[in-house]
């Protein structure tokens, strides 16, 4: 059987995809996106879990996003289910950048708690885009749950998430702010002023929300 010459540049791509030099794999990815076609989606997706180069997967996502959803959506949602945490984390970014909310029901609880930090915050990430209607105070309330949580970068992940589904989410924000834990309460109240200000600086605003709880004053202080 005779190659043509859209074959060819399919077979080097998928090649290209699994080059040992992360500049190759950069370009075979870009190739996979700027010219769609089916043969590349499976590639894309297992080479997502592994590719230990950030440049290489975020252009691997946007080369998925070019594919019909149809065909990128039942392996993603099959990743997110993975043992592998890079491959569940990229999984839930690619999902996120898709934007369809067919994938919600894939937004479990844990998969919003899960211990890896990584994966933890693509779906936070994922959860406030793919949320259906009437559904955010729900989603709150689940999220509210990590307040708290790891270190700084991780903790600013998640009060922007929060911030994003709005005002819904000050039922939660004021319960976690007269929790025990000197650390939720901080918090939480470093949340509540991101959402009050969303070009607050998250380190400002957590070290007041700590110097706030040590002085004992976490009421509403007319918000």
């Amino acid at each position: 059987m005779t190659m043509t010459s859209q074959d060819t540049e399919a077979a080097r791509t998928l090649r290209g995809l699994e080059d040992d030099r992360s500049s190759v794999r950069l370009r075979a990815a870009l190739a996979a996106g700027t010219t769609p076609d089916p043969r590349f989606v499976d590639k894309l997706i297992d080479r997502s879990a592994l590719e230990p180069e950030f440049l290489v997967r975020d252009m691997l996502t946007w080369a998925l996003t070019r594919h019909p959803v149809s065909l990128t959506l039942p392996g993603l949602l099959h990743e997110v289910r993975s043992e592998r945490a890079q491959a569940r984390s990229q999984a839930l970014h690619t999902l996120s950048k898709i934007g369809d909310r067919r994938a919600w029901p894939a937004l479990t609880r844990a998969l919003l708690s899960d211990a890896d930090d990584e994966v933890a915050r693509s779906a936070w990430r994922a959860a406030v885009v793919l949320v259906p209607e009437g559904e955010e105070p729900g989603l709150a309330a689940i999220l509210a749950e990590q307040l708290g949580r790891g270190e700084r970068e991780t903790q600013r992940s998640l009060s922007r998430a929060l911030a994003a589904l709005g005002d819904v989410i000050l039922p939660a924000l004021r319960a976690a702010a007269a929790a025990p834990g000197e650390r939720v309460r901080a918090h939480a109240l470093a949340t509540e002023r991101l959402l009050r200000d969303p070009d607050a600086d998250f380190a400002c605003a957590i070290e007041e929300a700590k110097r706030v709880v040590a002085l004992g004053c976490t009421g509403d202080e007319g918000g």
